[in-house]
């Protein structure tokens, strides 16, 4: 296993290198780069034998195809996805309200509303201009959504917060009525205003992952869902021997806190696609190939919350720090199935890392993943696992620092053939 307080340290970087999807594509590209992947151009014929990647959007497909590999060759593949839930900026972004300048802002995905409260927030993303280059764009610090004091709501803390959407997430930037929004992320791509034609361009919180608690065992930070398992993905697939049985691929899609459904999803035509091109075998022979192959859907889990153990599994108590989840769900809200069961313990054993078994409470239903979509596209075996987290799709999360080197040294012995 890699040593923990080395791993995490380049996971703070990864993380910190991502504010968006689109920066987290580009991150995943540079360490491929390092590590001598050849980028390729979806639009090209390939010669695609050796280590190559592909990136749409803020999505990434990479892999490791062995000299020896042929079209009915399998696949093992990592899948993870890049975005995190958060605001999205809105077109006519710059709003005026009572001295104030505020961003006009739509909710992505699911967030924790009331974690993203009086907190120094940036825009990060893309800006497209009316020649159509692609520019990615980070602000720093620069919005904050106000919370409302305790003076003007004295029931606050019997009640609790209730924020809705559009009245009470728009952040502000500045007082006065001379400020614009698109011409601060314009100029940060060299850029003026009347230039950039669309975006793309998201929140993220600002303030830097952490190690804390007794012995710096914990770790908080942003957007480890799921980040964490793109970065355990990037690492393994960086390591993946180029003589193995199968072909190795990290699949990191965007779009997975929407449902998936879009070209860079998992929902959409993306992996599919390059499979195929990599295999370059008939129709059947990629079907034969897709039956021979396995997919390690990795994202993150619940780890039992000590102030509500109510709403956990009375028998299964995932507990961070005691190893990545095994994410298991009757109605297949996960993939997992007993043969993907025994994959994963192999992978964990080979690996030197205990692991556990994660299942809802019954009268709290479980969010779903790549996995179950990757399954059903392609017919391909897929078991879901994941690191324990607790306060998950806040802006910031928490984890224990030995669990992500050991999600690492997992899907890296899945890749090795374990």
């Amino acid at each position: 296993m890699p040593a923990p307080a080395d791993h995490i340290a380049d996971l703070a970087d990864f993380i910190t290198a991502s504010p968006s999807s689109y920066h987290a594509a580009a991150e995943v590209a540079r360490r491929l780069d390092l590590a001598g992947f050849t980028r390729l151009d979806e639009a090209a014929g390939w010669e695609s034998t050796g280590r190559c990647y592909v990136v749409r959007d803020g999505a990434v497909v990479a892999w490791v195809r062995p000299a020896t590999a042929g079209p009915i060759t399998p696949f093992r593949i990592i899948g993870a996805h890049t975005d995190s839930p958060g605001f999205k900026l809105k077109p006519r972004p710059t709003l005026t309200a009572h001295g104030w300048l505020q961003a006009g802002v739509e909710v992505y995905g699911g967030p924790l509303l009331n974690s993203w409260l009086d907190r120094e927030l940036e825009l990060a993303g893309r800006l497209v201009d009316r020649d159509g280059r692609e520019h990615l764009v980070r602000t720093g610090p620069f919005l904050r959504i106000p919370q409302l004091a305790i003076h003007l709501d004295r029931s606050v803390n019997d009640k609790g917060v209730t924020l809705d959407q559009q009245r009470h997430t728009a952040p502000v930037f500045g007082v006065g009525d001379h400020g614009d929004i698109l011409e601060r992320l314009a100029a940060g791509a060299g850029l003026v205003a009347e230039d950039v034609a669309g975006y793309d361009v998201l929140t993220a919180d600002t303030q830097e992952p952490r190690r804390f608690g007794l012995d710096d065992s914990l770790f908080a930070a942003g957007r480890m869902d799921n980040l964490v398992s793109v970065h355990a993905g990037v690492v393994a697939l960086v390591d993946a021997p180029d003589d193995a049985a199968h072909v190795s691929v990290l699949a990191a899609f965007d779009h997975e806190e929407l449902g998936s459904e879009s070209r860079s999803g998992a929902s959409g035509p993306l992996l599919d696609g390059v499979l195929t091109r990599v295999s370059g075998g008939t129709a059947e022979e990629v079907r034969r190939a897709y039956a021979g192959s396995w997919c390690v859907s990795a994202d993150t889990g619940h780890g039992i919350h000590p102030n509500y153990p109510e709403r956990h599994d009375p028998a299964n108590h995932p507990v961070l720090g005691a190893g990545p989840l095994l994410k298991i769900n009757a109605k297949q809200r996960y993939a997992t199935d007993a043969h993907g069961a025994a994959l994963w313990a192999r992978a964990c054993e080979r690996a030197g890392v205990p692991w556990q078994e994660f299942v809802s409470n019954n009268a709290v239903p479980c969010g779903s993943t790549i996995g179950p979509l990757t399954a059903t596209r392609l017919g391909i075996r897929t078991v879901d696992v994941g690191v324990p987290l607790l306060s998950m799709h806040s802006a910031r999360e928490l984890a224990h620092v030995n669990d992500p080197a050991a999600l690492t040294a997992a899907v890296r012995a899945f890749l090795a053939g374990a």
